[in-house]
């Protein structure tokens, strides 16, 4: 039988301001990591007679959401990426967003990555997460096996 824990899970942001840690050891939240297509890849249309159309769509966009705890120092890392990089259209969409498993061997190299833009930030009785929202210009992913 097949076992998942996120003590496989690596996943780094590596840009034009540096490298940060964001899988497991960064203090990442229940919630994880999430890594979601922006578009559909195809778009189904039936014509007025009952025949059908495929068309394939280039769109390999999509968004990566890096969920921490509120304590995890990873966010002031994040922090000072975000702000370097939102100074000036000279180091913005310039990240690599890789996401592996080691033991199933899944990968997810994301080109092209930008902040999305600053977390929302929640002062409450529990110290909660933030969430990372990252644009990326073209996904590639690879699922592996569990055997």
């Amino acid at each position: 039988m097949a076992t998942y824990s996120f003590i496989d899970v690596q996943a780094t942001l590596a840009g034009p301001t540096g490298v940060v840690n964001m899988g497991y050891g960064a203090a990442t939240a229940e919630e994880g990591i999430t890594i979601a297509a922006a578009a559909d890849k195809n778009t189904m249309t039936i014509g007025s007679d009952g025949e059908g159309m495929h068309s394939l769509h280039a769109d390999k966009s999509g968004q990566i959401t890096v969920r921490l705890l509120k304590t995890s120092p990873i966010n002031q890392a994040l922090m000072i990426q975000y702000d370097a990089q939102t100074l000036s259209s000279t180091l913005h969409g310039k990240n690599v967003i890789t996401v592996r498993n080691s033991v199933s061997g899944d990968i997810t190299v994301a080109r092209g990555v930008a902040f999305k833009r600053a977390p929302d930030l929640t002062y409450a009785k529990d110290g909660g997460i933030v969430e990372w929202q990252f644009d990326a210009i073209k996904i590639d992913r690879n699922l592996g096996t569990y055997n």
